[in-house]
């Protein structure tokens, strides 16, 4: 898989997550069941749980977008893809094994999980960073 697939299919992937709460919503606005406005980040919500997670796991795809998509797209401007292609599966690989345990559940394995999960992202951007700078 090459960096920019990788990059293409982590924009799906925030997308896709980011319709499974905002269908909900939509569904509930249209229904007359609630107000357009209704949604004020920051404040509390008495949305379902997974909606709740979904909505959490969304806005963390969308802070770690723009870092991958900054690596991938350093790496075919500097003509140097073969860096980010060798690693962008595992990447793209812990990012939705992350969103997926986030969506599950919030018990402390879970979360220990998901935060591992994220430092082998950290990683292996790192990685990618040195051997682009290399």
């Amino acid at each position: 898989m090459t960096g920019l697939t990788a990059l293409l299919l982590f924009a799906a992937w925030t997308l896709l997550i980011m319709f499974s709460y905002v269908g909900y919503r939509v569904i509930l606005v249209f229904s007359g069941k609630k107000r357009a406005n209704a949604w004020t980040r920051g404040l509390q919500t008495d949305d379902p749980p997974f909606i709740v997670r979904a909505s959490h796991a969304h806005a963390n795809c969308v802070e770690n977008l723009p870092v991958f998509a900054a690596i991938v797209l350093a790496s075919v401007a500097l003509g140097k893809t073969a860096v980010v292609d060798q690693v962008a599966i595992f990447y793209l690989a812990a990012r939705v094994v992350q969103s997926l345990v986030h969506l599950i559940s919030t018990s402390h394995w879970m979360v220990f999980l998901r935060a591992n999960l994220f430092v082998v992202q950290v990683l292996l951007s790192f990685y990618m960073i040195w051997g682009l700078l290399a």
